[in-house]
């Protein structure tokens, strides 16, 4: 998710929701297309949803971004996206996708738990704010959006128990936006700092070991509550790699993490 200006966010294709706007939709096993939608896509993936994913699986972060990732760093870019590989069939399925539906349904990415809404970031350049936008965007095989169930964005965000999907997607666009400007140096996108922050990003159980194991705690102040829970809690490490990925690059402070 990238943030947009204005103009920027008005060519945007779908149906823009304003505020208590409604829409219709409903999915279940007895329309036709259930499931279709389940094909062939360019999938991102954002730090949050590889963390739920990896701990659905009941795998490390290594073996996840492995067999269920591609890495792609396009040209111009500084930091490379992640998206969801499909599985190696003529359809090119979710690698997840059953007989039965979605076998990481609970723990879907946020893109799926938002369709049919597309979620995007109007930013204000003159204050640096961000600020969700909506769009109603079914694609015209599926027959959900013919469904009578009619909603609106609060109501639906909340059914699919999205809300700490969509705060830590916009937490990451807010990071993912600084790197528009290049870091690296001459190092380059794929040089030793590239490859640190990446982990900080996407790989959290390489980044719990890189902050207990080596002497990170001892180059950095992190509150004693945070250094408890993050022993085990993956949403707050993550959250301080984030902080620390500004730090590392850009020399900005946190509350969570100071030079030591």
């Amino acid at each position: 998710m990238k943030p947009l200006g204005p103009a920027e966010i008005e060519k945007l294709p779908g149906v823009r929701l304003a505020a208590g706007s409604t829409f219709c939709f409903h999915c279940h096993p007895l329309v036709a297309c259930f499931n279709r939608c389940c094909r062939n896509l360019n999938l991102f993936l954002y730090p949050y949803d590889v963390i739920r994913l990896r701990t659905r699986l009941g795998i490390g972060s290594d073996e996840f971004l492995e067999r269920h990732a591609d890495v792609v760093l396009r040209r111009g870019d500084h930091f490379p996206d992640v998206l969801l590989r499909m599985a190696e069939n003529p359809e090119k399925t979710c690698p997840f996708l059953t007989a039965d539906g979605c076998r990481v349904y609970p723990d879907r990415p946020d893109t799926c738990r938002t369709f049919p809404l597309e979620q995007g970031l109007l930013h204000d350049a003159a204050s640096g704010a961000d600020t969700p936008v909506f769009f109603y965007r079914p694609p015209a095989f599926c027959l959900g959006q013919h469904e009578p169930k009619r909603w609106t964005v609060p109501e639906w965000v909340a059914d699919q128990e999205a809300e700490t999907y969509h705060r830590m997607t916009i937490r990451w666009a807010a990071l993912r936006r600084m790197f528009r400007e290049d870091p690296w140096g001459a190092e380059g996108p794929t040089g030793r700092r590239a490859k640190m922050a990446f982990m900080a990003a996407y790989n959290i159980d390489r980044f719990r070991e890189f902050v207990f194991g080596s002497s990170f705690l001892r180059r950095f102040k992190v509150q004693p509550e945070l250094l408890r829970r993050i022993k085990k809690d993956d949403l707050q490490l993550m959250l301080l790699g984030f902080d620390w990925i500004q730090l590392f690059l850009w020399g900005i402070k946190s509350r969570r993490l100071k030079p030591g």
